[in-house]
């Protein structure tokens, strides 16, 4: 009976409990408010710059700062046009190089960015940098930490509501919110959803790099050096959940037309 009770509690809260993501439109489960996120954010990524080498004034340094200035005018160009500025209301936009080889980078609620130096040969000039920023950006605004932070408050903690999960199971929360913005172990119910983040992420860090004046064309090339990262090894970590390199390369392929009808070369 307690069990037909939970799943009855969850259904409701599901359906009362959705938003859309950006362009695409899908429904997704949003159980956490904003400004709670957007805390839980800013305080993990200054303890992150805390216990890592930040770059700064270097030509690559400040190049990461040129493409995350413009894609994020770009977004917030995008959200003004369709009266969704509420969806990034409270955003404190940063971006750091950080000094570390490995090949990633991500993108944490509020626009805190971190393009790690690794990436950097992979990404070889501005447009295939803002290939990196675009999707990891997209994540962000398109909330897909949140949507899968809200699925573990339901699969691992009940239902529980943030605020009570912070109270009762502080350690337990944490983990559970760097493992929902890709900063833990991914491991369990999050696999599964995570191609349908990267292809919502592919779509729309196309279309904002577009915006901001880079060929998403570039995008395809980007793509065809990260799959050759990978030969005689494991993936980096910035490949570990994502589609098929033929997949995605195929994909991008048809979402490019679309891309570049907001294509305003600067």
């Amino acid at each position: 009976m307690k069990k037909q009770i939970f799943c009855l509690l969850s259904i409701i809260l599901i359906l009362f409990s959705c938003q859309t993501v950006p362009i695409t439109g899908r429904q997704q489960l949003s159980l956490i408010p904003s400004e709670s996120i957007l805390s839980m954010s800013y305080q993990s990524y200054s303890d992150y710059l805390s216990k890592n080498k930040v770059i700064n004034d270097t030509e690559e340094a400040l190049m990461v700062k040129k493409v995350g200035q413009r894609i994020q005018k770009a977004v917030e160009k995008y959200f003004t046009e369709h009266n969704m500025q509420k969806q990034i209301e409270g955003y404190s936009w940063e971006f750091n190089l950080i000094d570390d080889k490995t090949i990633n980078a991500w993108c944490m609620p509020g626009g805190k960015v971190a393009v790690y130096k690794g990436i950097l040969p992979v990404a070889q000039n501005e447009a295939g940098l803002a290939v990196v920023m675009g999707h990891e950006i997209s994540h962000a605004v398109a909330k897909h930490g949140d949507e899968r932070m809200s699925q573990g408050l339901i699969t691992q903690m009940g239902g529980m509501l943030l605020s009570e999960a912070l109270a009762s199971k502080p350690k337990e929360t944490s983990n559970l919110f760097m493992t929902a913005y890709g900063l833990g172990s991914q491991v369990g119910f999050l696999l599964p959803y995570s191609r349908i983040h990267e292809t919502e992420a592919d779509r729309l860090g196309l279309i904002f790099m577009a915006m901001a004046g880079y060929d998403p064309h570039e995008a395809i090339e980007f793509w065809k050096r990260m799959s050759k990262t990978k030969q005689g090894g494991s993936p980096p970590e910035f490949l570990s959940t994502h589609p098929a390199d033929t997949t995605r390369i195929k994909n991008i392929e048809k979402l490019i037309p679309e891309a570049m009808t907001y294509y305003r070369k600067q």
